[in-house]
């Protein structure tokens, strides 16, 4: 399964679709600032089923008893899913991992800070931040198998280019 992940696409709705005509994935995260955003994808593509939390700039966006974390399989992997904000990972990523591995995730996926990161920690836990769509261009995708991530990587604008 391909699962394309998105973060602070900030209304830049262009650069969602692009990924999405290009990669083709079989499911959707979007992680937040703009909530809508990942509403809008959903609309457009029916067939996918599109997974998203709110971002610190859908504070008033959205009710008030939207999820801001989810944590649950999708393509057969355990994925923890949040913006960040709330996990304060502008100052490290210790709470998001802690969060992450106590729910026994196989993936932390998270936004907020704009800056792509991409990594698997010792114990085996990925760690993904797509970065920000909307102002970089960036995304994340990640491959699954029998229960597993078989890849995860960043995605930039010359992922979208054509090649000869």
């Amino acid at each position: 399964m391909r699962i394309l992940v998105l973060s602070d696409s900030h209304s830049v709705l262009r650069t969602m679709r692009a990924y999405v005509a290009k990669i083709k994935p079989d499911a959707i995260i979007h992680l937040g600032d703009y909530y809508a955003d990942g509403q809008v994808l959903a609309e457009e593509n029916p067939h996918l089923v599109v997974h998203q939390v709110p971002g610190n700039c859908d504070l008033y966006r959205v009710p008030g008893s939207t999820a801001m974390t989810l944590c649950y399989p999708v393509g057969g992997v355990k994925l923890y899913m949040t913006h960040g904000h709330m996990q304060h990972v502008k100052l490290g990523l210790d709470r998001l991992l802690k969060d992450a591995r106590e729910a026994h995730a196989q993936a932390a996926l998270f936004g907020h800070t704009h800056e792509p990161l991409c990594r698997q920690e010792p114990d085996g836990l990925w760690v993904l931040n797509p970065g920000s769509c909307g102002f970089a261009g960036t995304a994340g995708l990640i491959e699954t198998r029998d229960g597993a991530i078989v890849r995860c990587a960043i995605l930039t604008r010359e992922d979208l280019e054509e090649k000869p």
